[in-house]
């Protein structure tokens, strides 16, 4: 335990670091494995900087500092300080790049549906088997391997994991389950950055955008809107429709008269046909 004035040193030091950085965030440990905790340390240290210990003196730390005191009330549970110079997104996508995959616990709900695949395994007979069985899955020994008989979804989304379904994914080495490491708010250039807005990346920007695009190009074109993006369709449908008016009324005007022959070309090849016969 820190006695009065280690706490103190500790506070004054720390004030002094948090305020040496541009970008001040907290990261919420609950549950965190520590072995998720030491690799985003190691993967991340050159760009990021965790400060951690009693929730206490972690606010203490906050309140003191001048970039860090909007976050001394947001404390909860445990947590750590997190430094860092770097842009808000990019340091949300290494947290993001750090998660680790978890072995299923019984009575754990499935994140997904959970496939098994057939196919030839590097397991071999005995008690493997067994286990698989009892999970439900379908095997048989083919030249001393152990081969999975056919494709199954094992645990649907949702749906509670089994003792022997939770074995038989250990023995198969599937892991369904991921954990990492999120902050839940940063402070940067007197900006906030919330965990949804740090969650947002290239590919939802781009699919967003397509989708407005598309759903604007379908209300212009159904408005009769004249733009940039509609006058192509609406010029090819007026062609479209002269074109087929033309023809109907037999007007012998350019582009028409070349179907009209067509037409009468194929009805005096069916009549040449009808009169042999």
């Amino acid at each position: 335990m820190l006695s009065l004035e280690q706490k103190k040193k500790f506070v004054e030091e720390h004030v002094k670091l948090v305020d040496s950085y541009k970008l001040v965030g907290l990261v919420p440990l609950n549950g965190i494995p520590d072995r998720l905790l030491q690799s985003s340390r190691n993967n991340m240290r050159n760009d990021v900087r965790f400060i951690t210990g009693k929730k206490l003196l972690l606010k203490k730390v906050l309140e003191g500092s001048k970039s860090g005191k909007d976050l001394a009330g947001m404390l909860e549970g445990t947590t750590a300080i997190m430094l860092s110079n770097s842009n808000p997104f990019e340091i949300y996508k290494k947290f993001v790049s750090s998660s680790i995959k978890l072995a299923a616990k019984p009575n754990q709900k499935a994140p997904d549906d959970i496939d098994i695949k057939s196919g030839e395994t590097t397991l071999q007979p005995g008690q493997a088997v067994t286990e698989l069985k009892s999970a439900g899955i379908d095997v048989k020994i083919d030249k001393g391997k152990v081969v999975i008989s056919k494709d199954k979804v094992l645990v649907h989304k949702g749906e509670s994991i089994s003792l022997a379904v939770a074995k038989a994914l250990h023995t198969l080495d599937i892991m369904p389950f991921k954990a990492s490491i999120e902050p839940s708010l940063m402070l940067s250039g007197g900006l906030r950055y919330t965990g949804e807005v740090m969650s947002i990346n290239t590919e939802s920007v781009t699919n967003d955008i397509a989708k407005a695009f598309a759903n604007a190009l379908a209300m212009s074109y159904e408005g009769k809107i004249i733009n940039r993006y509609t006058i192509e369709r609406f010029v090819s449908k007026a062609y479209n429709e002269a074109m087929a008016l033309g023809i109907e009324g037999k007007v012998p005007d350019t582009g028409i008269i070349e179907k009209l022959i067509e037409n009468a070309s194929h009805h005096a090849n069916a009549l040449d046909s009808n009169i042999k016969q």
